[in-house]
């Protein structure tokens, strides 16, 4: 059905505020499906079941004495019971941007046992990684089994001068084996790890996703994509991850729908670490020239 397509396809950049093309009637929909957290911390690293959307959503709060430059983000499960799922935080010491990621909203310390994960980004913010809860590889056991997981990396393209748009994001992830289970991606020092392989074309055990290109529309002077009626504000931050083998299976998404709150919905192979990491990196990369 074209009409309710259009309707529910959502500006990326508008030429003034709140100009977006709002469908006639608020889509309703679909609620999460029943998605069980029995054990927290199991569950935000688990990738989402094959054939289930997570359905999230993503808050910023920006309250408090240094909030504004330093908001708190929280991560919720989009449905009735709005389970609290994960929080984070940039750290305020680091000299590119670092943020930490825990499972209790109250915790924010990087030696709790509720720290779950960290966003770092190198110098230009133009490139993160995403790392689990494990050890830096100097500190190590010599079965290597507590060393730190790399289970992310993002990479913003620059824009060419003068190119107002979205940017190309690529969202690299461990691939997955048999048992549709993460591989385990242990760098050993600086010189291994998901971007360094990426950059020497070794793909093995490695998931190369891009966000979707967003096409022009012509009515509304903008770019736009179809975010089903997940997504009703127009922003530049909006953006739909896909595999190039299959661009219609949505492997995440993230779009605006109020001043501080996202949608964020992920699939298999993706966990709520790996995207909750990615929403938190485009908060902070520049994702669109704006």
């Amino acid at each position: 059905d074209k009409s309710e397509e259009e309707n529910s396809e959502v500006t990326q950049k508008t030429k003034k505020k709140g100009k977006g093309k709002k469908s006639k009637k608020e889509e309703e929909r679909p609620p999460s499906p029943v998605i069980e957290v029995e054990n927290l911390e199991e569950f935000v690293l688990q990738p989402a079941q094959q054939g289930v959307t997570v359905k999230c959503r993503v808050t910023r709060d920006k309250k408090g004495m240094d909030r504004g430059l330093y908001p708190t983000y929280y991560l919720h499960l989009d449905n009735e019971k709005k389970v609290f799922l994960l929080a984070g935080r940039k750290r305020k010491k680091s000299k590119t941007s670092n943020y930490l990621i825990s499972i209790d909203p109250t915790d924010m310390s990087r030696d709790g046992e509720n720290f779950i994960g960290k966003l770092r980004s190198n110098l230009m913010g133009t490139k993160f990684t995403v790392f689990d809860n494990g050890v830096n590889p100097d500190r190590a056991n010599s079965e290597w089994t507590n060393a730190r997981q790399e289970l992310a990396a993002i990479i913003y393209e620059t824009n060419v001068l003068g190119f107002k748009g979205p940017r190309k994001m690529t969202v690299l992830i461990p691939g997955m084996n048999e048992e549709s289970e993460r591989v385990p991606i242990r760098p050993r020092n600086d010189n291994d790890g998901l971007l360094i392989r990426y950059q020497n074309k070794n793909m093995e055990n490695m998931i190369e996703l891009h966000n979707k290109t967003p096409v022009w529309n012509d009515d509304t002077q903008s770019y736009v994509l179809n975010f089903s009626g997940r997504v009703t504000h127009a922003s530049v931050k909006n953006f739909q991850i896909v595999h190039s083998k299959d661009v219609d299976y949505i492997v995440m998404q993230f779009g605006r729908v109020a001043d501080d709150a996202f949608t964020l919905d992920y699939n298999y192979p993706m966990c709520a670490v790996q995207a909750f990491a990615i929403a938190l990196s485009s908060f902070d990369g520049k994702l669109a020239c704006e």
